[in-house]
């Protein structure tokens, strides 16, 4: 599959890593090298700015960070 974020064919996702329309584009647009490389940097944020994962702000945050990180959005 060709990977938006790399910009290279790439081994595809195995499964969904997120619920609803935005866990299908990144299945369908996002290779399992590209979703790696954003787990490394969604802990970076996690643990940078501290957030609680059950806060709906920071779930948000790292919702937005996401699609900037992968989509350039």
């Amino acid at each position: 599959m060709f990977c938006k974020k790399l910009e290279s064919e790439q081994d595809p996702l195995d499964y969904v890593p997120v619920p609803g329309v935005v866990g299908e584009r990144v299945f369908k647009e996002i290779s399992h090298a590209a979703w790696n490389l954003w787990l490394i940097q969604q802990t970076k944020l996690i643990n940078e700015y501290r957030l609680d994962l059950l806060d709906p702000k920071a779930q948000s945050f790292l919702d937005s960070e996401m699609m900037q990180f992968l989509f350039d959005e």
